[in-house]
């Protein structure tokens, strides 16, 4: 293994050759499914932006049967094709430079011309995490695709390559993403929780299923360069992530659902603060946070999350599914760790 000196960033393409033979074996075709996830602790910021290493540790619950598809095969072309939800995308489009760019990283300078048809059952850049998914299902294919053979943890760091987020989704139910401190970051992977939550449940409000107009990757970097409220991210953090780490421990849906609130409104307030300020919220996102708010002050037991986009998730347990399915007529409903 070759040693670099400290100054010297390495590249994805340098840490992921290292566990690759100098000649892929291929197969006909590779399926892969990886479910979305849903940051309790949320990831904001890189300290390395070429690894995507995070700034912080970060908490997610996966999303069940919500994600995306992967299906790789050998293109009876010389060029690669690239489809989403059964629509063959253009090789100069983003999607496309994304996916090819991630595979390329594997396939290098062999000439292997490829199917990528990926399928989201989740709309795709809206905030739901269709990035996590994505990368971790084109990276289990490719594994497969490859015979790679890399267990669940190199895995973890592989995706984490194509999305941070991609990390927690190789694995399914409380994720937890551990920053790292290792240069080439292979110690940047995500766990599962060894626990079960029958009761807990997630409800989905979809304000708006549209490509939201400022993406994550961006308006992570803007928030980082311009907002002074964000000097105070990593240290909060780092606090809420052993505090919502400890209530899935003890099943405690007020500690929990309270502090991912908190640790979700905390990260849109240094996007709010940033310069030009990032608002993903809709006027419906805010309507639907004053009728949470208004049913906890009822004594309805139920929490608000969000990541960068204006979508709504629920955080509550199955005794109050009833009142909160009267409540939010178009709430998708998803069980974890329903058998």
């Amino acid at each position: 293994m070759t040693n670099h000196p400290v100054n010297e960033q390495l590249t994805k393409a340098q840490v992921i050759n290292r566990y690759l033979k100098p000649k892929l074996a291929v197969k006909e075709s590779a399926d892969a499914f990886a479910s979305s996830n849903i940051a309790l602790c949320k990831y904001w910021g890189k300290r390395n932006g070429e690894l995507n290493l995070p700034v912080n540790s970060s908490i997610s619950i996966s999303l069940g049967h919500l994600g995306s598809h992967t299906h790789i095969s050998l293109s009876d072309t010389n060029e690669d094709q690239v489809r989403l939800n059964n629509q063959a995308l253009a090789l100069d489009s983003s999607f496309s430079k994304k996916v090819l760019n991630f595979v390329n990283l594997f396939r290098r300078d062999q000439k292997i011309p490829l199917i990528i048809d990926t399928r989201n059952n989740i709309p795709t850049a809206a905030g739901l995490a269709s990035s996590a998914s994505g990368f971790a299902a084109l990276m289990l294919a490719l594994n497969d695709f490859f015979d790679l053979q890399l267990d669940k943890t190199v895995l973890s760091a592989f995706s984490r390559m194509g999305s941070g987020s991609a990390s927690r989704s190789i694995y399914s139910g409380f994720v937890r993403w551990n920053m790292g401190v290792d240069e080439d970051g292979m110690d940047s992977c995500a766990t599962q929780l060894e626990t079960q939550w029958p009761t807990f449940c997630i409800g989905l409000i979809k304000v708006s299923t549209t490509q939201k107009p400022v993406d994550s990757r961006t308006g992570m970097n803007r928030t980082i360069e311009t907002s002074h409220l964000y000097n105070s991210w990593p240290q909060q953090a780092a606090e809420d992530l052993t505090s919502i780490e400890s209530a899935i421990f003890s099943q405690d849906i007020e500690q929990l659902g309270a502090c991912a609130e908190k640790n979700a409104m905390s990260m849109h307030a240094t996007m709010i603060s940033a310069w030009p300020p990032l608002v993903y919220w809709l006027p419906e996102s805010l309507a639907v946070m004053h009728k949470v708010w208004q049913l906890r002050e009822a004594g309805v037991s139920v929490y608000i999350t969000m990541d960068a986009g204006p979508n709504i998730k629920l955080l509550f347990e199955e005794q109050q599914l009833s009142v909160l399915e009267a409540e939010f007529s178009t709430m998708e409903v998803v069980r974890p760790f329903a058998k």
